[in-house]
């Protein structure tokens, strides 16, 4: 009796510290089997022996079941090239059991906090060499980088008396950006920002610059007739102003305020994404970056920089090099900004 005892006392220890959670139906279950260890012990019944045997023998035989139904599956993670922060994120769970003729039943699938997924799948079967896919979304409250993402695999198959739970770590980086989403204000001063450009691109400007060939679609206000005239060719003659068509976002690094540097690089990422669709040139500073879209790469580069971005204190901002653009700057010393010849700084 003293070594049963001893028995379901390691039995007990290795499910608390294990991988497996006695279900109330397994606490049940223990607790009959204890009556009947009792009962037989003290009666020397045969009958009762062979019945404490058997359910015994059907405990453990549900832990090893449980055990091999999640053996040997495999789980991938499809995500979009693009993913932005508190924004619900279409994708793509895969569940492969590698178990070549051995079906696993009864499997829930549910993430970790850091997984962006928080609902939980449940599959009634998984036919061995059999791959399952479900969509699903996800949601990422934070900007930044993620390398790995946790889900776990349960199941109290076949008779409930034991969950069974095994850990799965998905390990490749993604780049969350920055919340694209309109916050109170943003479309405001998108408005604003853009109707001041548009407004800019209407003119003509006064400061010749040169002449060039005619292109497809172009106004015919802007032909030239006598430089046609002189060459056979439709000539166009274009003015500073008019290549002056594109923003100059600064982001100032310098400032130890991380509740303000977080609004301000979503402000950032909102106006730079939002000018991108209108079609205007963007040009995206910080001390450390400069970034001219399309030229140099395209409002995902920026993006990208702004996933990762963290204050740099100490680290002193530029003057503006382009007088003629569309200046915007965000930073949390404005009348240093001013100083410096930035004319245009939100608060």
């Amino acid at each position: 009796m003293i070594r049963f005892l001893n028995l379901l006392r390691e039995l007990r220890l290795s499910l608390f510290q294990g991988r497996q959670l006695v279900t109330r139906a397994g606490w049940g279950y223990a607790a009959a089997l204890v009556a009947v260890a009792f009962a037989a012990f003290f009666s020397a019944n045969n009958i009762l022996i062979l019945i404490l045997a058997v359910m015994f023998s059907t405990f453990l035989i549900s832990g090893f079941v449980s055990r091999l139904g999640l053996a040997g599956l495999e789980l991938d993670l499809i995500l979009p090239e693009h993913i932005s922060a508190r924004r619900k994120t279409h994708a793509v769970i895969r569940v492969r059991n590698l178990k070549g003729w051995i079906a696993s039943f009864s499997i829930h699938l549910a993430g970790a906090a850091e997984s962006g997924f928080d609902s939980i799948l449940y599959f009634p079967a998984i036919p061995g060499g059999a791959t399952l896919q479900e969509s699903v979304q996800l949601y990422f409250p934070h900007r930044g980088a993620q390398s790995e993402r946790s889900f776990q695999f349960s199941t109290r198959f076949p008779f409930g008396f034991t969950e069974r739970r095994e850990m799965v770590t998905l390990r490749h980086e993604i780049i969350i950006y920055p919340c694209l989403d309109p916050q109170p204000g943003f479309q405001d001063l998108l408005d604003s920002v853009a109707g001041e450009i548009e407004a800019r691109q209407r003119g003509r400007g006064h400061d010749f610059y040169r002449i060039r060939p005619y292109e497809a679609f172009e106004n015919a206000h802007h032909v030239d007739w006598k430089a046609t005239a002189h060459t056979g060719v439709l000539q166009v003659r274009e003015f500073a102003r008019d290549r002056d068509q594109r923003a100059v976002i600064y982001l100032d690094l310098d400032t130890t305020e991380s509740d303000w540097f977080e609004s301000a690089v979503e402000r950032c990422a909102f106006l730079a994404y939002r000018l991108s669709e209108k079609g205007i040139g963007l040009r995206f500073r910080t001390q450390d970056c400069d970034i001219s879209v399309p030229e140099e790469g395209d409002i995902y580069t920026v993006l990208k920089y702004l996933a990762l971005v963290a204050p740099a204190p100490g680290k002193s901002p530029e003057p503006p090099d382009e007088p003629g653009s569309f200046q915007l700057v965000f930073s949390a010393n404005a009348e240093r900004m001013a100083a410096l010849g930035w004319d245009r700084i939100p608060s």
